[in-house]
């Protein structure tokens, strides 16, 4: 029986993951699981899996939960960062899900890695501003950061151990989003309701938007850099409308291998806990003969300048993509709250870096501060 903990359980990552501990209930276990605010659904979440720790990010959501969980004496209620580092730490469980968005995982996840419990890694922003210090330490510690993205996921399930010195490139799968083909007079009239289309995923509102930006591609380049030890020059962006090849890796001697697989998420949050051993799964499967041609694009970073915009601020390196995200997350809410149009969350981004004096090699708190300042210009 494997225990688990499931930072971010009521998000779209999380809700998938408890689907897969459902079907594998002899299997799995759930000791601990964080939420953000929502009590309603958490709590019923909580009476479900009867995990040993609930935490609640939201302090009068916690204090509300401990009131309906009064019958249940079994379920420590905690809160805030200070809740979610203890259930990180805690000894009862061999493996966190970092399903949580935002920079708000990155403190987490260095207690779960200190703690020794191996990651399932579905917090992009981990890696994408703290990747320098979360790979030593997991190397350090001997955890495994197993990725949960399908993208990753598609090119961890490639690789199979093979070193990072005989990959010639990383083909890194894009579906286009719901505005792929689109030029920019086109794109300056989408609403958020229009971006939030998705064409194959089911996934969160803020996610939703950065793939119709490509700025989830740029932020998973930068992810795929420090999980498979490449330069961000060697991980290839391939626009695949389909979504059924996921990812690939091309070796030195020129053979290409990938993964293939209907566009569910619950398949690589599947072989990331069950790792290394692959279970049965009751999902939609893969039908080559319906699904009938594959075709790949480049990607246009010049209408779609998030992906431009994240390589830049990869290769600038240090607090940058830091900066690059923070940018994003608060461009991404205004445009979800209607107060900017689609373009100008570029725009919002690129003057964040222009203005940004970077820091390289920054710890933890360099990191949080140069988050702070930048959502401080917005």
């Amino acid at each position: 029986m494997k225990k688990i903990s499931v930072l971010g359980s009521t998000g779209s990552i999380g809700t998938q993951t408890l689907e897969v501990v459902r079907q594998n209930p002899d299997k799995l276990k759930v000791t601990a699981m964080s939420a953000g605010k929502n009590v309603d659904l958490f709590e019923k979440q909580v009476r479900e899996f009867m995990p040993a720790m609930a935490v609640m990010g939201d302090e009068d959501a916690a204090k509300d939960l401990k009131d309906r969980l009064s019958d249940l004496p079994s379920v420590k209620v905690l809160s805030g960062m200070d809740g979610m580092l203890e259930m990180a730490s805690d000894p009862g469980s061999d493996i966190m899900v970092t399903a949580i968005v935002g920079m708000i995982g990155i403190r987490p996840t260095i207690a779960a890695i200190e703690s020794g419990k191996d990651i399932a890694l579905a917090n992009k922003e981990t890696l994408v501003c703290a990747g320098h210090i979360i790979m030593p330490l997991a190397k350090k510690m001997g955890v495994k950061i197993l990725p949960v993205d399908s993208e990753h996921s598609a090119i961890f399930q490639s690789l199979q151990g093979s070193p990072s010195e005989r990959i010639a490139r990383i083909i890194l799968t894009c579906s286009g989003g719901p505005f792929r083909g689109m030029k920019k007079e086109d794109l300056a009239k989408k609403t958020c309701e229009d971006a939030l289309k998705h064409p194959n995923w089911n996934m969160g509102r803020k996610i939703t938007i950065d793939s119709a930006t490509l700025v989830n591609k740029g932020l998973e380049v930068m992810e795929a850099s420090w999980l498979f030890g490449v330069e961000t020059d060697r991980v290839c962006v391939t626009i695949h409308p389909q979504s059924v090849l996921h990812s690939a890796v091309e070796y030195v001697d020129g053979a290409v291998i990938g993964q293939m697989g209907t566009p569910d998420m619950k398949l690589p949050i599947n072989y990331a806990l069950f790792y290394p051993d692959r279970m049965p799964m009751n999902a939609q499967k893969l039908d080559l003969f319906s699904v009938g041609a594959l075709t790949f694009e480049k990607p246009d970073t010049d209408t779609f300048r998030g992906l431009a915009l994240a390589i830049k601020a990869a290769k600038t390196g240090g607090t940058m993509p830091t900066v690059f995200n923070a940018a994003n997350e608060e461009a991404v809410a205004r445009f979800l709250d209607h107060k900017i149009g689609f373009l100008d969350i570029y725009d919002d981004i690129e003057k964040a870096m222009d203005d940004h004096r970077v820091i390289q090699n920054p710890s933890v708190d360099e990191i949080l501060e140069a988050e702070k300042n930048a959502r401080g210009a917005f």
